[in-house]
């Protein structure tokens, strides 16, 4: 029988999910819960098979929807108790300095992920809650929280330091801790196959690059550096994130237009980037603007690759020079145009894209530099419930976590 593992992705108002077959690395069944706690309809999709199947109805909590979800999987399949199950891998954004590696669902450890809420508000409180209810849902299947901060756990302590008095720093746990490190973990571990040069000494860059943008620096397959911070705000141009902005601007609308913490929190992560330029987050919408003739998609296209090959000549002189630069996430694997804007900006440095492979689409990892250029530059798609499915199944075959904590079901 196959080996399964359920991949959960718990947010504010969503829940996504995905049914990951570990010999394969394929995901046989996934969905969606959307517009969880809202006052109105939420949105169910299960799609198994090649059948997509659909409906909407209020969805008042997390429960309520992964009730919904388990059902599902009975009413049209796979049924879970035949799938060859063997453990639910919850997707946490904040570990902070506590979980360094994966870890088992129990008591202590959904506690200590409430209280890192602080550090990840948005993300943290949803993705426990989602542990607590399918342990009680599931509770002779192992489940494993999985962090996307854990490959950031031990950047070099000069990229993880802020310059802020060292005492406020302490006490308020305030460093870099990065996100998204499940895809820059799993890109980083395939880039040196696809590219055919050994692991050990690789330099690289990693960008993801979607709704919500990142990039690291690695070298032999460890993060010397990263994009996101404190939070996920920092760092690249996003839908509707800033990124890097100087921090004054927060005390000038204060002062100027007597915002608050949750209309600023509001405006910095939800009503800027793409979004808060154009009014539009895609950038499929931002080409078509720019087709016709909007100069407001022009400018924010110019600000997204400014930031994007900033990020690249930072990493580059960190690392003392760049063997490959990957392109991964919804824009990195899909927009040829965003790649060709940037790597053209890097030709003076030997940078030589193929015009030709960077205007294929494919679900392939594949090279898109000529044999020439000074930089491979690859295309990889990410598999963030892969990685998730791996590191949950590794702890669930061990039945204990690197912390002490053992499955006793």
């Amino acid at each position: 029988m196959a080996k399964t593992v359920l991949v959960i992705n718990s947010g504010s108002s969503s829940i996504k999910y995905q049914l990951v077959d570990l010999e394969s690395g394929e995901g046989i069944a996934s969905g969606i819960v959307e517009k969880i706690g809202e006052p109105v309809d939420g949105h169910y999709k299960h799609v198994f098979n090649g059948e997509k199947h659909e409906f909407d109805e209020p969805v008042h909590d997390h429960e309520q929807g992964l009730k919904r979800v388990l059902g599902f999987f009975e009413e049209y399949g796979p049924k879970l108790s035949e799938s060859g199950i063997v453990a639910v891998g919850h997707r946490v954004v904040q570990g902070g300095l506590t979980f360094p590696k994966p870890a088992l669902v129990n008591e202590k450890t959904i506690n200590k992920v409430k209280d890192l809420a602080v550090l990840a508000p948005l993300h943290n409180g949803p993705e426990a809650v989602g542990a607590e209810v399918m342990t009680e849902l599931l509770p002779d299947v192992p489940q494993i929280m999985v962090f996307d901060s854990s490959f950031f756990h031990d950047l070099p302590q000069v990229a993880a330091t802020y310059a802020l008095n060292k005492e406020i720093a302490d006490r308020y746990h305030i460093r870099r801790y990065g996100a998204h490190g499940t895809s820059h973990e799993y890109i980083g571990s395939v880039v040196p196959s696809v590219v055919g040069k050994p692991a050990e000494g690789l330099k690289q860059i990693v960008l993801h690059i979607g709704n919500g943008a990142s990039a690291s620096a690695q070298i032999s397959g460890k993060p010397v550096e990263t994009s996101m911070g404190l939070t996920p705000l920092e760092g690249l141009m996003m839908g509707g994130r800033t990124g890097d902005i100087d921090p004054a601007v927060v005390f000038h609308l204060i002062r100027n237009a007597h915002m608050n913490v949750d209309e600023l929190d509001t405006l910095f992560n939800k009503r800027s980037g793409m979004t808060g330029m154009t009014g539009h987050g895609d950038l499929r919408d931002i080409h078509n603007l720019i087709a016709e003739g909007d100069e407001n998609a022009k400018l924010a296209l110019g600000v997204y690759v400014h930031r994007i090959v900033g990020y690249i000549g930072n990493y580059t002189a960190q690392m003392g020079g760049v063997d490959v630069i990957t392109f991964t996430a919804g824009v990195g694997e899909n927009d040829e145009i965003v790649r060709a804007r940037v790597c053209e900006k890097l030709e003076p440095f030997g940078v030589k894209l193929d015009k030709e492979k960077n205007l294929v689409r494919s679900k392939e990892p594949r090279v898109i530099s000529t044999p020439d250029s000074s930089v491979i530059i690859a295309v990889i798609p990410t598999n963030e419930e892969l990685a998730i499915a791996r590191k949950a199944a590794a702890i669930a075959e061990a039945g204990e976590d690197t912390y002490g904590n053992k499955f006793n079901h």
